[in-house]
């Protein structure tokens, strides 16, 4: 599906998922939450994209990409690890468990990658060789798998602030999990991830790297919640040109999801200027891509909806029985 082949669907942007009619309110960089009385929480994907510490756009589809991602595996790994979700009254809604998220985010990861201050790559490049209590070998390669995957704690960081590494033993020894905890988180992420990896693998695909988010429900089992393996929280890389690419030393070929994010940095600093108005056709370009990944990834076609429905009276329709809970 191409960039013009959506435009006749660019007005159907989700923004904004306010519904006054739903009680307790938090509005995220991306996801509407609203925790019901009954101990479940709904909880609205939008379109918006979020980078430099700021919303920089919203992208039409974006939402339901992710939330219908996320659906495709959380039913593929339901049998390792139990997940939040109940039900999915609308492409962009998931009903799941509202759960006491635990102070860790687990981040696997199978190679040697990434650009951010917490990423393997940019610490090794800077000389570290034990990263996150784990110790790698010399004379590795950017992208070079890793001898085995590895889980890359950090702390969960408040708004506008950064995340920050963490090893077992701080974990343990700060008593952000008990042992206990952290000995399911680790053997269901290190379960997860292989499940993705051979997911991925079937589709032509390689999962480099994702993250999990964790949390206890009433009776204290922990729970897989937010999202699994969508191209956000995953690093994806084409399989069939890896090989070559990584022998040229070249980047892995990818979801190319930055149109948006690079086409702001080429103009302005965006940490510190005012964000020009983003054309429609890096908007569209960027929703493609989306759809694209989605279908990669799970195998699915897109299903667009209807043309003559604004995306907020939908989910307020499919969310009826709530609203009147």
């Amino acid at each position: 599906m191409t960039a013009a082949d959506l435009t006749p669907y660019a007005h159907l942007v989700l923004r904004e998922a306010s519904l006054p009619e739903l009680p307790n309110h938090y509005r995220g960089k991306v996801r509407d939450n609203y925790d019901l009385p009954d101990g479940r929480r709904i909880l609205i994907s939008s379109d918006r994209l979020s980078a430099f510490d700021r919303i920089l756009a919203a992208i039409p589809f974006k939402g339901q990409v992710l939330t219908q991602t996320a659906r495709h595996w959380f039913e593929a790994t339901a049998d390792i690890c139990p997940n939040h979700v109940l039900a999915y009254p609308d492409p962009n809604v998931v009903v799941g468990r509202c759960l006491t998220i635990l102070p860790v985010e687990i981040v696997v990861r199978g190679y040697l990658a990434g650009t951010t201050a917490t990423s393997i790559l940019t610490q090794y490049k800077a000389g570290a060789r034990t990263l996150y209590g784990h110790r790698l070998p010399d004379g590795m390669r950017p992208n070079e798998p890793l001898p085995a995957p590895i889980i890359t704690p950090t702390t969960k960081a408040e708004a506008g602030a950064h995340d920050a590494p963490l090893t077992e033993a701080e974990i343990l020894a700060k008593g952000l999990l008990s042992p206990e905890q952290w000995r399911i988180v680790s053997e269901a992420a290190l379960a997860l991830f292989a499940r993705g990896q051979e997911g991925a693998a079937a589709r032509g695909l390689i999962l480099a790297d994702t993250k999990y988010e964790f949390g206890t429900d009433a009776a204290g089992e922990i729970v897989l919640a937010d999202e699994i393996h969508t191209p956000d929280s995953s690093r994806y890389w084409f399989a069939e040109s890896y090989p070559e690419r990584f022998a040229e030393g070249a980047a892995p070929e990818s979801f190319d999801k930055d149109f948006v994010r690079n086409w702001v940095a080429a103009r302005c600093d965006p940490y510190r200027d005012d964000i020009p108005e983003i054309p429609q056709d890096v908007v569209m370009e960027t929703a493609a891509v989306y759809i694209r990944a989605f279908e990669t990834i799970t195998g699915q076609h897109f299903p667009l909806p209807d043309r003559d429905e604004p995306p907020l009276e939908r989910i307020r329709r499919n969310l009826a029985a709530y609203l009147a809970a």
